[in-house]
């Protein structure tokens, strides 16, 4: 019997490039990796702090625990209005 497995790749965040981008970057592959929807676990985290609601699997909660909330918010509004402006 011949099972298919789907193997998911997962690329480390390199030393030194720890900004808010590329932590959130990070975290959503960790969590889309699990199985999670991972707007819907960010939104979470991002509304109540609570750091559950993201997966431990490749380190991705202590890396997004690095963040202050607001930061990651300064990311996605910046990260928003820059595709919406340039778009």
């Amino acid at each position: 019997m011949t099972g298919k497995f789907d193997t998911t790749k997962m690329r480390p965040l390199p030393e030194g490039s720890e900004t808010a981008a590329d932590i959130l970057a990070h975290v959503y592959h960790a969590l889309q990796a699990k199985g999670y929807d991972p707007i819907t676990q960010l939104v979470g985290f991002v509304l109540t702090g609570d750091p559950t609601y993201i997966t431990s699997f490749n380190n991705a909660r202590s890396l997004i625990c690095r963040l202050e909330r607001d930061e990651i918010l300064e990311e996605l509004v910046r990260f928003y209005v820059t595709e919406k402006l340039n778009g």
